[in-house]
């Protein structure tokens, strides 16, 4: 079951290498819906989202909408994604949050700035070039903000990919060529041991998002880790109340019996600094 993880560089054909990936080897493609489902659980409009992902969004819109929601949220559709398998992942973090699961494929598809111009120019149906290079470099700052913000990494970097296709040398059937090999080679074949890690990284994406969307533990920060179905929860929490909302919380995604307590409790000196001892 390959899953496929490419990024999304605008003007570089990338969608249309991931739309030939999926015709050519009957693959889903992580589609809009990802959207609607992202902004249903933030409770704001899906055109909000798309305008935070693009770099379109208003001072006012970034200030007040909750990054660590829309990224947590994010991951845990990644990783359900991912989980079923036969897929292309376009953008979304999907290179970075899927780097440690072996049999991933993860590309970066790209192409020089002046034909991703021209191609601009082209679906917009416009000869102002200088607008149209604006629009290519704030989508590339978006794009490399959201990756150093999200995961420390410099966007472009090409460590973070398995392999790197420039389509003003390789044609759209040309990086699919490229790419289905890549997944028929032994080091892509899944096997127990990165399908658990997978499924590990998906249920701890679950439980940070419940977390995440629960009124009594949206503010808890800690760390949630998962291998064979269970869950480890770890860090240190205000009270003992809190301690029990998150242990409840996670049990209701993983089940009961699934969850490991490691919990400390905040220390009154941390909790009130300004008290003497």
């Amino acid at each position: 079951m390959p899953v496929i993880a490419l990024t999304q560089e605008m003007g570089s054909l990338a969608k249309d290498v991931a739309v030939r990936l999926a015709q050519v080897a009957n693959l889903a493609v992580m589609r809009n819906e990802v959207v609607e489902n992202v902004a249903g659980k933030m409770q704001v409009p899906a055109s909000l989202v798309r305008r935070l992902r693009e770099g379109k969004a208003g001072f006012v819109e970034r200030l007040s909408t909750d990054k660590d929601r829309m990224a947590l949220f994010t991951a845990e559709e990644v990783f359900a994604q991912a989980v079923r398998g036969n897929v292309v992942l376009r953008d979304w973090g999907a290179t970075c949050l899927l780097r440690p699961v072996r049999h991933v494929v993860r590309v970066r598809v790209t192409r020089p700035f002046e034909q991703r111009v021209e191609w601009v120019m082209n679906d917009l149906g416009t000869s102002e070039r200088d607008a149209a290079e604006a629009e290519v470099r704030r989508s590339d700052a978006a794009h490399a903000s959201r990756m150093n913000a999200q995961f420390g990494v410099t966007w472009g970097d090409p460590l973070l990919y398995d392999m790197v296709l420039n389509t003003d040398r390789i044609s759209v059937e040309g990086c699919v060529e490229q790419i289905l090999a890549l997944t028929r080679l032994p080091e892509f074949q899944e096997t127990d041991e990165s399908r658990s890690i997978l499924e590990g990284l998906a249920l701890s994406a679950r439980v940070r998002a419940a977390l995440k969307a629960n009124d009594a533990t949206r503010d808890v920060d800690v760390q949630v880790e998962s291998r064979d179905g269970q869950v480890t929860l770890a860090g240190i929490v205000v009270n003992d109340a809190e301690k029990q909302a998150t242990e409840q919380v996670a049990i209701s995604v993983a089940g009961a019996g699934k969850v490991d307590n490691r919990l400390r409790l905040m220390a009154i000196t941390r909790k009130f600094t300004h008290a003497k001892t």
